[in-house]
């Protein structure tokens, strides 16, 4: 039976089984928490608005998500008349892809990697521009002037709010001195007080630069307050408007695949990834307990602000969180500095 099992191991670490074994995994893991944060969010919005929330379907509304994907599934795709037929079907499938592939290069634990690659910070938001041109596809391709001005707003916020998520990623990467992702956990092992979200010698505003990212990483999942590409309120349903049953639902899938996403970033960039927060037995149940204790958040700031204006949403990034980023770098490099500056001028005094 050993010799059975180490065979398997080994056969796993070949490709291209590892490649087969890693897509099935991600994309369980995908459709499992796309199906049922549905149910997170409808249970949490209820009790939220002190309202029960899904009850009728399975113990405690738990088959509902299987009940809205059978109905979904069941329901025709239609193509509007005039709407480009190829971006129109190609849109929801771009906006799923990088995030799958982007999940390839998350540790979860040690070792614990579809694909470990030196630059996998790198690769993320490489691959995470697609999602903003696949949202601008659907709503042009859809030729319907709700989903074209939700269109609009989707490239002007995420140009926006990319700017100060990426000045807080290269502050990260240069205090950590890598774009590697495990290297980046491995950096913040022991106690809560090596996380980088605590390293306050390193950046006083290490604090602040969580809750830029934190913040950036809500509009770039489209999550309230700052929902402009749906605004299902002002513009129908926004950039989805024209699509149906599951064109409609891969969009909603992606949606709730990049929080994981977004939220499996943070915990590995400031929360110690799989690291224990008091130095013990490191392992994978820690990463998944701080990413799913930061999705809760964004379904909590969800059903707690309302949607803000857009033009206060833009004043937001371009005059607040553009400027304290930059500043947090420039700090963040004279703190690194700092130690061989004062070396250098003890030995010219």
């Amino acid at each position: 039976m050993s010799a059975l099992f180490s065979k398997l191991v080994s056969l796993l670490d070949t490709e291209p089984y590892r490649l087969v074994v890693a897509v099935v995994v991600i994309v369980s893991f995908v459709a499992l928490n796309a199906a049922y944060l549905v149910w997170v969010e409808r249970k949490g919005a209820g009790r939220f608005q002190r309202r029960p929330g899904p009850t009728e379907v399975g113990p405690a509304g738990l088959l509902q998500p299987v009940a809205d994907g059978l109905k979904l599934m069941s329901k025709q795709l239609i193509v509007p008349a005039g709407a480009d037929s190829t971006l129109f079907r190609a849109a929801p499938l771009m906006v799923m892809a990088p995030v799958l592939m982007s999940l390839a290069v998350i540790p979860f634990g040690r070792g614990l990697a579809a694909r470990n690659l030196n630059v996998g910070l790198l690769m993320i938001f490489a691959l995470g521009s697609i999602n903003v041109m696949a949202l601008m596809l659907g709503g042009w391709a859809s030729r319907n002037k709700y989903a074209m001005m939700s269109a609009a707003r989707v490239v002007s916020q995420n140009v926006a709010y990319e700017i100060p998520m990426l000045l807080v990623v290269i502050t990260l990467a240069m205090v950590t001195g890598t774009m590697d992702l495990n290297q980046i956990v491995l950096q913040q092992a022991g106690g809560f007080w090596h996380w980088n979200l605590f390293r306050v010698w390193v950046n006083p505003l290490m604090p602040v630069t969580f809750l830029i990212f934190y913040i950036c990483m809500l509009e770039e999942t489209n999550r309230a307050p700052f929902d402009m590409a749906e605004a299902e309120s002002e513009l129908v349903a926004g950039a989805y408007t024209e699509y149906a049953g599951m064109g409609f639902g891969v969009f909603f899938m992606a949606e709730y695949a990049n929080i994981v996403l977004g939220c499996s970033l943070a915990t590995v960039l400031f929360l110690g990834g799989w690291q224990s927060p008091f130095g013990l037995l490191p392992g994978v149940g820690w990463f998944l307990l701080k990413m799913y204790f930061l999705v809760f958040s964004v379904v909590w700031v969800r059903w707690t602000f309302p949607r803000t204006q857009f033009y206060r949403l833009l004043n937001l990034s371009w005059k607040i969180l553009i400027p304290v980023s930059l500043f947090t770098l420039i700090l963040s490099a004279a703190m690194i500095k700092l130690p061989a500056m004062i070396k250098l001028l003890r030995a010219l005094l």
